[in-house]
């Protein structure tokens, strides 16, 4: 029975046609016959077709490899570091990676030739590994990738990690002429580089419109992985706008599965025109190589860092003010409106942009320079790539009604992110697993701000629905379901006006900024 059906080219159906006792029809196995018979045609059509498929991708490939550089980075080590890898390069790492699982440049535990020696002992790790550190000053090599923008002036983008801390770059490109590069400015809060070199007739390649990409695209990622130069990978566009991906302070990232590897990094990624629309800098991974998962940084965003590190030697970042957070289902239903995107403005910081525009503490704003606002990110990166001094429109919900504000964007001080320190007191009154205090004025002087109204969290109880919430110790309530309180005594109060069944609304302080936050009751 088993030859029979195998001569009849069945042998990958047998198991379900005898353990499931199912009888196959003449029809179905002279069927299966025919599919398993080999052809020698080809349809001249499809082939046709499939070339001309193929030639778009050559061509693209063709125009856009020459301008695609490999950049050697030479860093001197001294002897205080000689046992920690100070290069942040794609030679002996991959770019930064988020997600779970350390890759090579996120060792936990610290530095892994100690780990080595604590597991082996002394002697195994001096006999093997101590020959690697030679004594004195040495030289250590790490490889990236970039791409000229600029044929007349010799412009190169690439990432900042790939030339942060660097002695010396070595750009080589495709036709094997070799340059030294001079890193014209760096951006560590895009992970954007500017490196220029000095030659004739360089080749550069287009920047594209970034802002014009849909998922689902193709996608070329040009580059040189693992040291094998000007390498090709071909895929598509997975997904746009993707943040928190823990490459730099300003993400707003195209994800593709393209394959991009350490090497890959500042290399360009390149739509089926043959235009630059991203620059590669990061992956997702566990295993330290490609899984399907990169990271580029929107062209839209390089062209405004390098103009500014061209023109300026620096970036320049608009400033609105506002302290915000992305509006959850929870806290639409507490400010009464029915929008989940949008960003919600906890604080608004004194002479700021906002202040003087007339925005307050409660505005939703769902609408900037005429782009709807999808979340906080969306929202700090279109502030920040906004002209100093130029005027906006922004329309905002203010108690479920909207309105339009006109603000004058400032310049981004250079200590925005500066936070206080929080200082636990003395308990006086216990409510949603929280202890909280009057703020008084040695309080307010040892969290270094202003005195002001409100009560300062001293303990927060584990597993509590304040702890839930994310409440901290240090913390400063100033609003209870939307009506400001001072003391210890108008928190009581305005927790026993509301309604045990319903979840709690508060406005906290932390640090520098304020945002608003849920605390569910049931």
């Amino acid at each position: 029975m088993y030859n029979k059906l195998r001569s009849l080219g069945l042998r990958s159906i047998l198991v379900f046609g005898v353990c499931g006792g199912i009888t196959i029809p003449l029809s179905v196995k002279a069927t299966v016959f025919a599919a398993n018979k080999q052809t020698t045609e080809i349809d001249p059509d499809a082939l046709a077709a499939a070339q001309r498929f193929e030639n778009v991708f050559a061509g693209v490939v063709n125009q856009v490899k020459p301008a695609v550089v490999s950049i050697t980075s030479v860093k001197t080590v001294k002897p205080a570091a000689q046992r920690q890898r100070q290069m942040p390069n794609d030679r002996f790492h991959s770019q930064p990676r988020p997600g779970p699982g350390p890759g090579p440049d996120q060792e936990q535990g610290g530095d892994p030739f100690e780990q080595f020696r604590d597991f082996f002992g002394d002697d195994f790790f001096d006999k093997f590994f101590k020959p690697r550190f030679p004594e004195g000053e040495y030289k250590i090599q790490g490889l990236g990738s970039g791409v000229i923008v600029d044929s007349e002036k010799g412009y190169i983008i690439t990432n900042n990690h790939v030339v942060e801390g660097a002695d010396e770059l070595k750009v080589a490109l495709g036709d094997k002429r070799e340059f030294d590069g001079k890193v014209i400015g760096t951006d560590p809060q895009t992970d954007v580089a500017v490196v220029k070199i000095e030659g004739a007739s360089l080749p550069a390649a287009k920047l594209g419109d970034s802002d014009t990409i849909r998922v689902g695209q193709w996608a070329i990622a040009i580059g040189n992985p693992f040291g094998l130069s000007q390498t090709v990978s071909v895929g598509v566009i997975s997904a746009t706008g993707r943040a928190n991906v823990g490459v730099a302070a300003y993400e707003d990232m195209i994800q593709t599965d393209a394959a991009i590897n350490p090497g890959n990094s500042g290399g360009p990624l390149v739509n089926i025109r043959g235009e630059v629309i991203g620059i590669n800098t990061a992956i997702f991974t566990r295993s330290g190589g490609y899984q399907g998962i990169g990271f580029a940084i929107p062209v839209n965003m390089v062209k405004l860092v390098m103009r500014d590190l061209v023109e300026k030697g620096k970036v320049t970042r608009g400033w609105l003010g506002v302290v915000i957070q992305d509006v959850d289902p929870s806290l639409a239903k507490k400010f009464n409106v029915s929008v989940t995107e949008g960003v919600l403005v906890s604080d608004v910081n004194e002479n700021s942009p906002a202040k003087e525009a007339g925005f307050a503490g409660g505005d939703i704003i769902t609408e900037y320079d005429g782009k709807p606002i999808r979340d906080v990110n969306h929202l700090r990166n279109n502030v920040a790539q906004t002209e100093v001094g130029k005027k906006i429109k922004v329309k905002v919900l203010r108690d479920g009604k909207e309105k339009e504000l006109v603000v004058k964007i400032g310049e981004q001080p250079a200590d925005l992110f500066a936070m206080g320190q929080g200082a636990p007191g003395a308990p006086a009154v216990k409510d949603l697993g929280m202890t909280v205090q009057n703020l008084t004025k040695e309080i307010a002087k040892n969290l270094g701000i202003e005195e002001e109204s409100g009560v300062i969290v001293s303990e927060v109880q584990p597993g509590s629905q304040a702890a839930a919430s994310d409440i901290r110790e240090g913390d400063i309530i100033k609003e209870i379901n939307r009506k400001k309180i001072a003391n210890v005594n108008e928190f009581k109060k305005a927790l026993s006006e509301g309604s045990k069944e319903k979840d709690v609304l508060m406005l906290v302080k932390r640090g520098e900024f304020s945002r608003y936050i849920v605390i569910k009751t049931k």
